[in-house]
């Protein structure tokens, strides 16, 4: 009990040491408050890709996986991406449905292209919008769903049929008034009946998800061509099939391109899991570059909170003096110090974290950024000044409990 009322003592005389000093303990908490700052800020960034990461990994699934002419994972690599652009031919209608008959270890396999397009209806016009010509099972495999209507029907793609599914952007371009479904659409100057909306998929980076449409593979194909720009997806039996379902499209894939054994593959392939492996990496060296920062803000702000206990040591010389000689011990003194660093270094801390909260509101409301600022970093921050504030409050605090008492209430400053 007597301790419980020692330790409330000590932190109420650590409050109004603070609120006497108002300035000098602002000017003291500056590096502490921009290492917390820095720190929240980028871990929200981080923590708002990985979010992102997330909602694109999930477009193809824990047991999903891509296969392109071309694709960099990682690092990118000019000459790397120049010699496949040199070895790799275009994927191919026949290769997919070689693919499709012999495969067994997958239970979907798609096929998808795109470009660029104009669409109008009426006096209305709209450029640049993503067109995606998809056979109908890349609605199953990329968990596309609607919000009106259906997606895009076997019996469609077969018979080439000018059908298309719209993007939310689209409809509320052109049928914010009303239904969508069974409305004409030109595309490039070609009529189109809409048969679908899809769920609004929202922005990243200031892009919209939202500004697509989609039209059966073969009718694009009979618009556009195929020749080139063609890319597969497939769905393995299950999760613990994807790495051998990866291997068999791998080697019928290289059987019928008739790559020698000790040859690369001359076509690209990937899952979800080496997007997010891609993306740990990339925010590794950048955590690692952040808390180098910090850590030079944080020591600063420690050297600083060391400076002035010590001359808040000299200032309160005589009054360590009375306390020792009314009974106070050493550990009461060096208590009273570690306790007054600390919650020093943890009301800088929490100013951080103010900061860093309005900074990512600002960021978030005015640019394209995703920002996602977790919990667990409040905690961390908060946390780490005031271990920070703890260990540089260490030597002032051995230095104010080793004071001679006699000594301690001669001294005048």
């Amino acid at each position: 009990m007597a301790t419980r009322s020692s330790l409330a003592e000590a932190f109420s005389v650590a409050l109004m040491s603070l609120r006497g000093s108002k300035l000098r303990s602002f000017l003291t908490l500056l590096g502490i408050i921009l290492a917390t700052t820095t720190l929240m800020a980028v871990m929200a960034v981080i923590h708002g890709m990985d979010v992102y990461i997330a909602e694109q990994v999930s477009d193809m699934g824990s047991d999903g996986f891509k296969i392109r002419r071309l694709a960099m994972i990682g690092e990118f690599n000019p000459k790397k991406l120049k010699e496949m652009e040199r070895r790799n031919p275009e994927l191919t209608r026949e290769e997919f449905r070689f693919l499709k008959e012999n495969a067994k270890l997958i239970r979907e396999l798609g096929m998808e292209n795109g470009r660029a397009a104009s669409l109008r209806v009426g006096s209305e016009s709209v450029r640049d919008v993503w067109l995606r010509g998809v056979t109908a099972n890349m609605g199953v495999i990329t968990n596309t769903q609607p919000a009106q209507g259906r997606f895009l029907t076997e019996s469609e793609d077969q018979r080439r049929s000018e059908v298309v599914f719209i993007g939310e952007d689209i409809r509320e371009k052109f049928f914010s008034g009303g239904e969508a479904v069974g409305k004409n659409l030109s595309i490039d100057g070609r009529p189109y009946r809409v048969v679908g909306v899809a769920a609004k998929l929202g922005s990243v980076f200031g892009q919209s998800r939202d500004n697509f449409v989609m039209i059966p593979m073969e009718t694009y194909c009979k618009a556009y061509g195929c020749l080139r720009g063609l890319g597969f997806t497939a769905l393995a039996l299950d999760r613990a099939h994807l790495n051998v379902a990866q291997d068999e499209i791998r080697q019928l894939l290289r059987a019928r391109r008739h790559v020698p054994p000790r040859e690369e593959d001359n076509f690209s392939m990937f899952a979800s899991d080496s997007l997010v492996a891609a993306w740990d990496r990339l925010t590794g060296v950048i955590a690692v570059t952040a808390m180098a920062v910090v850590s030079i803000f944080m020591v600063v702000g420690g050297v600083v909170i060391m400076n002035i206990m010590l001359a808040v040591v000299t200032e309160r010389t005589h009054e360590i003096g009375i306390r020792k000689s009314v009974g106070a011990r050493r550990t009461d003194i060096m208590q009273q110090f570690l306790l007054e660093s600390s919650l020093l270094a943890g009301c800088g801390g929490l100013v951080g974290v103010g900061l860093a909260y309005l900074l990512a509101a600002i960021v978030k409301a005015a640019t394209p950024v995703p920002v996602e600022m977790p919990v667990s970093s409040v905690f961390i921050s908060v946390g780490l000044s005031t271990v920070v504030g703890l260990f540089f409050g260490v030597y002032p605090a051995k230095r104010a409990a080793a004071l001679d008492p006699i000594e301690a209430l001669r001294f005048e400053i």
